[in-house]
């Protein structure tokens, strides 16, 4: 067989030389489970069972049966990520919906600062200071929010990071209220020398219900999600909505 092969290979034209190593690699391993090789005598298994299947094929023979190979596994794969583009799509529209829904949880004022403590050993210490007022239907447990530091004329902010608050006895529908919320001290908030200029904007991105369940979030569609869904449609534009 290792003989033939090697015959067939050398007469052919550079071109078609390429096409039948391909096919080759795809006839032989197609299909093929690395648990197949693993087992005892697998990978005689595997080569008696590649020859029997190219006994008396000709090099058009086999190119021919990998182009079939081929074609399926673009289809297979044109399959998967149409799968894939319609959850993403699915995914896109339900964070639009959240968002309009996160939008009525409205955070009325945001301040960040740093308060001094102590008398002999003064420690600085980073406080986020919200007034939130839940304007949708449901009672919230847990606010989840983006916090970005940035000063006027500057185009990279001081920081930008997530952190969330569980809400001891939950917020109401209708209610307002003021935290101070006391990051770890060590943290990017703690770290951060912003000068007085500087002004937080917290935005929304999940809401928690009164059994901590999530009730809406923009989280599960955001960058990572946004750019992957593009790279597919340039593959295959024709899955665009």
């Amino acid at each position: 067989m290792k003989n033939s092969i090697k015959e067939i290979n050398e007469s052919l034209e550079d071109d078609k030389k390429e096409d039948f190593q391909e096919s080759m690699q795809l006839l032989m391993f197609n299909g093929l489970e690395l648990s197949d090789l693993m087992e005892d005598g697998g990978a005689e298994k595997t080569a008696e069972d590649f020859k029997t299947r190219i006994n008396g094929m000709t090099a058009d023979d086999i190119i021919e049966e990998g182009d079939k190979i081929k074609k399926q596994i673009e289809q297979k794969k044109k399959e998967q990520a149409k799968s894939e583009v319609l959850e993403l799509y699915t995914a896109r529209e339900n964070a639009e919906k959240d968002r309009q829904m996160l939008s009525k949880f409205e955070v009325v004022r945001s301040r960040f600062y740093m308060r001094s403590e102590g008398t002999y050993y003064v420690t600085k210490k980073p406080i986020i200071e919200l007034t939130v007022k839940n304007g949708t239907n449901q009672a919230i447990s847990r606010a989840y929010f983006t916090g970005t530091l940035a000063s006027p004329e500057r185009t990279v902010p001081w920081i930008k990071d997530d952190f969330n608050y569980e809400i001891s006895g939950g917020l109401e529908p209708g209610e307002e209220v003021t935290w101070y919320l006391a990051p770890n001290m060590f943290s990017d908030w703690g770290e951060v020398d912003a000068p007085k200029d500087a002004i937080l904007t917290a935005e929304v991105t999940q809401l928690d219900g009164a059994n901590g369940e999530e009730l809406y979030s923009t989280n599960n569609f955001g960058e990572t999600e946004q750019e992957r869904l593009e790279e597919l449609l340039k593959s295959y534009p024709e899955f665009a909505k």
